[in-house]
């Protein structure tokens, strides 16, 4: 069915007069006069009766009226939708990250970049490795993933470093250290993440360069819970440096290998296959300008040497 011939219908309709919703709609009375034609041909009912110099409606056109005003206003929105998600103003963007990376990063972006972009649903998806990013992103399930820069096949903007650290009780016989080279902490007892995550592959890294081999107490998937089990003496707890340390009886020390800070950047990353809608990268530039200013875990890292940022395709 031909909008313009319904908004004709509709514009004729409220004035009373073909002549006057030609001037309204700017349209020529003879065309006007075809569109209410056609229209009236595709419905097959008559619209209009004159009666005089008015025109006035049938029995048909009254109650085909109402509905096509809700047509037109379906159409109007439907336009408007399009339009405001082309201009980046609405849309819904799958983001997946570490429930670490949620808490010191995105707790403190989202409400920010909600009052700037109200028309944008941030749908958050959960998730630890980076075996199950790349599922994910294979499947069209996420957008966006705030991983490790590490695999080309998804380009990304870095964010921020992040370093692999030793928490200790400040009276262990490490616990004044700026820095710790991995060899010292391979024959205590450690805490360390599960090899999925990216702070537990660096560190496995790192041993392997030193070419030493770790006592591992216990391997887990919650960081919180390692920094507890450091506080009462259970180990030394590798983690990454986005972690959260309350506790005033505890150290967090920078680990390097052979003076190398132990680590990699993380990056706000998508699969350069798919068509990335403008909002999308409006989240993206935005989410990097807000590490820059938050840079978490900075205050844990004022000795440890800096970390090389990745290149291509990453910058």
């Amino acid at each position: 069915m031909n909008l313009r011939a319904l908004r004709m219908f509709v514009a004729t309709a409220d004035s009373g007069s073909l002549g006057r919703a030609c001037v309204q709609l700017n349209v020529s009375q003879p065309a006007a006069s075809r569109q209410i034609h056609t229209l009236e041909t595709e419905l097959g009912v008559p619209l209009f009766h004159r009666v005089g110099r008015q025109l006035q409606l049938t029995s048909a056109g009254h109650d085909l009226l109402r509905r096509s005003r809700r047509l037109l206003a379906d159409a109007d929105l439907l336009t408007e939708e399009a339009r405001a998600l082309k201009e980046g103003r609405k849309g819904t963007l799958k983001i997946g990250a570490t429930p670490q990376l949620m808490a010191v990063l995105l707790t403190s972006f989202l409400p920010r970049h909600q009052r700037w972009r109200p028309g944008i649903e941030i749908q958050l998806i959960e998730r630890g490795g980076a075996r199950q990013w790349i599922q994910l992103f294979e499947r069209g399930e996420i957008d966006l993933a705030i991983v490790p820069a590490s695999d080309a096949r998804y380009p990304g903007r870095l964010l921020f470093p992040v370093h692999v650290l030793a928490v200790l009780p400040k009276t262990h016989r490490l616990g004044r250290r700026e820095v710790i080279d991995v060899v010292e902490v391979v024959d205590e007892p450690l805490l360390v993440l599960q090899r999925e995550f990216g702070s537990r592959a660096c560190f496995d890294a790192a041993c392997e360069i030193a070419q030493v081999i770790p006592r591992v107490l216990l391997e887990g998937t919650a960081v919180p819970t390692l920094i507890g089990l450091a506080a009462v003496g259970y180990g030394i707890a590798i983690v990454p440096s986005i972690a959260t340390i309350e506790d005033q009886s505890l150290r967090a020390v920078p680990l390097v290998v052979r003076g190398s800070s132990i680590g990699h950047w993380d990056a706000v990353c998508w699969d350069a296959r798919r068509l990335a809608p403008a909002y999308q990268e409006n989240f993206v530039n935005e989410l990097v300008a807000h590490a820059k200013h938050a840079r978490p875990g900075h205050r844990l890292l004022r000795r440890a040497p800096p970390l090389p940022k990745p290149g291509r395709p990453f910058k």
